[in-house]
């Protein structure tokens, strides 16, 4: 599985979250491959909402 790739839940949940898209912009590479990788994890929508929401948290 290539974790590189934005998964469509989580380009669509951080589209909705532009303090979220912000935060996820200013990581490093290595930051946004784990983030990738547990938006690849997520099974549901609401986990996918909660990991974005974590993001806006943060910036």
């Amino acid at each position: 599985m290539n974790t590189n790739k934005l998964p469509l839940g989580f380009g669509f949940a951080l589209a909705q979250n532009p303090e979220a898209m912000k935060a996820f912009s200013s990581l490093t590479e290595a930051q946004q491959a784990e983030i990738l990788q547990k938006a690849h994890a997520v099974s549901s929508k609401d986990e996918m909402q909660t990991l974005v929401n974590r993001l806006s948290a943060q910036g």
